[in-house]
Parts: C-alpha cells; sequence; structure tokens
C-alpha cells in the first residue's frame, strides 16, 4: 500500500473515530502533498511523500520550540501532538550511534580531514539518512567528527 493510501484510509479513520487532531493533520498532510504534486506537475512517490512528510515534521519542530520559548505551552503541546502523527508515517529514525557509524564510513569514503570537508561529507550522509534522521543532528555529529 502507498502512502498515499495509507493517508487516505487514516484519514477515514480519524473520521470515524472522531479524532480531531489526528484529522486535521493528516489534511493538512495531504495538502501540502497535493500543493507539491502541482508545484511539479507529477504525482509523488513515497520517497517523496517522505520528504514532504520530513519537512512538515521540521516545521511543528520548529513551531513548538518557539512556542516553549514564548512560553505559549498550549500551542506548544498541539504542535507536538501533530509532530507525533506524521512520525509515525516516516520511517524509523537512526540512533545516534548508527548516525555516527554512517558519518564515520562517509568521511573515511571522502577522505574528509577538517570542517572545510563538511559539504562532502554532509551529501553522503544526507543522501543515505533522508528520511531517517533529523538534519540538525547530522549536521551536529559530522561538525563534531570532523573537528576531532
Amino acid at each position: 500500500m502507498s502512502l498515499q493510501d495509507l493517508l487516505t484510509n487514516d484519514m477515514k479513520d480519524a473520521m470515524r473515530a472522531k479524532d480531531s487532531v489526528r484529522l486535521t493533520t493528516i489534511r493538512q498532510l495531504r495538502s501540502a502533498i497535493k500543493n507539491k504534486e502541482i508545484e511539479l506537475g507529477k504525482s509523488l512517490d513515497d520517497e517523496a511523500i517522505i520528504s514532504v512528510i520530513t519537512t512538515q515534521g521540521k516545521q511543528r519542530r520548529e513551531a513548538s520550540q518557539m512556542y516553549r520559548e514564548n512560553e505559549r505551552l498550549e500551542l506548544a503541546e498541539k504542535e507536538d501532538a501533530e509532530l507525533e502523527i506524521l512520525l509515525a508515517y516516516l520511517p524509523a529514525q537512526l540512533s545516534e550511534v548508527e548516525i555516527r557509524s554512517i558519518i564515520s564510513a562517509a568521511i573515511a569514503e571522502t577522505g574528509a580531514t577538517s570542517p572545510k570537508d563538511m559539504g562532502k561529507v554532509m551529501g553522503l550522509v544526507m543522501a543515505k539518512t533522508r528520511g531517517c534522521a533529523d538534519g540538525k543532528l547530522v549536521n551536529q555529529l559530522v561538525k563534531e567528527l570532523l573537528a576531532g
């Protein structure tokens, strides 16, 4: 079953269960997917949909953080709930140990020796971790490992 079909079925289930948070989140996600399809002029495959979900998740994470900084906990909790729903549609997230292993292999493969080589390493690592790891965490770990 494709992610599009899964989202449609889950949306129907959320309607039946009267789960408004889940329903709203899935509708927003389907809208973002549709907008991306219109922008590209073609239907999205599962990999492209995962990219849209990742972007939506990043937006929720940033909004939640901003709400917390401004002491708007009720809004931050809403964003967190939506983020949890979105994460269910992403592949299993890699652990920090797994990410470090991928980064070490990329450093060895590119021959990177200093933070100046970060671009080469990030390109390889992000290709291998797309949808499975938070880009901010990957960036932080690459900096840490290249700094020595």
